[in-house]
């Protein structure tokens, strides 16, 4: 699946069940074949944290087609006591930490799902 914000293209693993949900990018690395994973989460609030997992990510929380918040650079946490990021969106994109600030990707700007 891609994923278009502003002129920046991304391959996305879109997570499919609710396991795949719950590890996420634990003990994985971005790779040729994906360069960011897509959760479809559906209303309300919802939480991610970095337990296990092996890089810093940025984030993304998405209400329809527009980025609602960014946690930029969360770090990777190995103890049951690790930082949780929640905010309201239908979709969350995680990307390598560092990639919004490097390509100016910031809240309120459109996502198309190709």
């Amino acid at each position: 699946m891609i994923i278009n914000i502003n002129d920046n293209q991304f391959r996305v693993k879109l997570t499919r069940t609710k396991e795949e949900t719950s590890e996420g990018m634990m003990g994985k690395k971005f790779n040729s074949r994906f360069n960011g994973m897509l959760f479809l989460m559906g209303k309300g609030e919802h939480c991610f944290w970095m337990k296990n997992c092996i890089c810093s990510l940025d984030i993304i929380f998405i209400k329809g087609n527009e980025i609602t918040k960014i946690f930029h650079n969360c770090p990777p946490c190995e103890t049951e006591e690790c930082e949780h990021y929640c905010s309201n969106g239908d979709l969350v994109l995680e990307l390598k930490g560092g990639t919004c600030e490097s390509l100016d990707i910031k809240e309120g700007d459109e996502i198309n799902v190709n």
